[in-house]
């Protein structure tokens, strides 16, 4: 399709309700963020679920996962770090690398967040159906399955 064709309207449609939800998604991040610590950067909030949802991890694969360069990662680590978030350790596999966890204090901080997040979900989604809610996870994982590499194609999406 060129710049001058008109998509069906089911994608307009589909086009519309993504930017209002990742407008949204971002301030909640951001709110998330905040409540974990004053502060903590949105974007390093992601980082902290990470961890908290795999566990110990290298730099490296943290960077990868978020899709920034090692440089980037290293000043938001150093930043977790001087917040009492995050530690580093020496990867047993390899004594040149480190791996990056939690720490105790960060762990509580998350995990309360995290259990506040999904309270509203359900408050906000009581009259939802549970098959309805189901069927949303089902969707948005296929979405997010269906939308990896999407930057590789272009601002616009094609290939």
């Amino acid at each position: 399709m060129s710049g001058g064709e008109q998509a069906p309207p089911e994608f307009l449609a589909l086009e519309r309700e993504l930017t209002m939800l990742m407008r949204r998604a971002r301030a909640q991040q951001g709110e998330m963020a905040r409540e974990v610590h004053p502060d903590l950067e949105p974007a390093a909030y992601g980082l902290l679920v990470r961890l908290e949802e795999c566990g110990r991890q290298r730099a490296t694969d943290l960077a990868a996962f978020v899709g920034v360069g090692k440089a980037t990662m290293s000043r938001q680590l150093r930043a977790l770090e001087e917040l009492g978030l995050v530690a580093r350790e020496p990867d047993p596999a390899d004594g040149r690398a480190w791996l990056v966890h939690l720490t105790e204090e960060g762990g509580r901080r998350v995990a309360s967040v995290r259990v506040a997040r999904r309270a509203r979900y359900v408050r906000k989604l009581a009259h939802w159906d549970a098959r309805e809610v189901a069927e949303l996870a089902r969707l948005l994982r296929e979405l997010n399955r269906g939308i990896t590499g999407w930057e590789e194609d272009g601002a616009d999406g094609a290939s």
